[in-house]
């Protein structure tokens, strides 16, 4: 999982919504699983998230590597 600190000091969970979007947007070098949004309670039980969004493009100094 993806979660990002805001400029206003939140957490975001980063999700994206087809492959070819994460390969854009974080790059080809990220993990990834499917998971279907039903679960996102569940994970933020696990990994407190503030807010989700959807097909972010992230800066390479941001992403996992």
């Amino acid at each position: 999982m993806l979660i990002n600190d805001t400029r206003d000091g939140r957490s975001a969970l980063l999700v994206y919504s087809a492959l070819d979007r994460l390969h854009t947007c974080v790059g080809r070098d990220q993990p990834w699983i499917v998971v279907p949004i039903t679960f996102l309670p569940a994970i933020e039980e696990v990994a407190h998230f503030d807010l989700v969004l959807l097909d972010v493009v992230v800066p390479d100094k941001a992403s996992a590597s």
